[in-house]
């Protein structure tokens, strides 16, 4: 089994995945105090986004068996009561496993996975339950969502 470090994200290292932004320390262009448009989702058409809640488990090890990707939509995820771990992988058309990167997302900080990122259900870094906000174009979890299993010679274990 392969092992990855967690990454700090930052612009720079979060860049080939998509965008984020802590929303409770907001800094740059703003009306007053309205910080806008600092994390943009396109959608297509007249397409609803919904937004739903994730709850997550901390387990004893952080394995990476699976991933998912969406053709046709980034995915927004906002931890909002504990910081995560979030694992991607850049778009492919098969799954890249080796490529996995790790990043801790601060609680309160919206994250954009652009369309096609390899990713799955993050971890809790310190409560045993955390609760994740899920910004995604009404159903496209039952329309386009692709998991694949991976094989065990390919699970990644994350370190903290």
């Amino acid at each position: 089994m392969r092992t990855i470090s967690i990454n700090v994200l930052t612009k720079e290292s979060y860049a080939d995945f998509g965008s984020f932004y802590n929303l409770l320390a907001p800094d740059g262009h703003t009306l007053g105090t309205f910080f806008h448009d600092h994390v943009l989702m396109p959608v297509s058409g007249n397409m609803p986004v919904g937004f739903s809640s994730m709850v997550i488990s901390k387990p004893d090890r952080m394995i990476v068996t699976k991933a998912e990707y969406h053709n046709t939509t980034p995915e927004v995820l906002l931890p909002l009561d504990d910081d995560i771990i979030i694992y991607t992988a850049p778009p492919s058309n098969v799954p890249v496993p080796e490529k996995t990167v790790a990043f801790i997302v601060p609680r309160g900080t919206i994250v954009l996975m652009n369309t096609g990122v390899w990713h799955f259900v993050p971890f809790p870094v310190h409560q045993k339950e955390a609760h994740v906000m899920v910004a995604l174009p009404e159903r496209i979890y039952a329309s386009d969502c692709t998991i694949i299993d991976y094989a065990s010679s390919d699970y990644i274990e994350i370190k903290a």
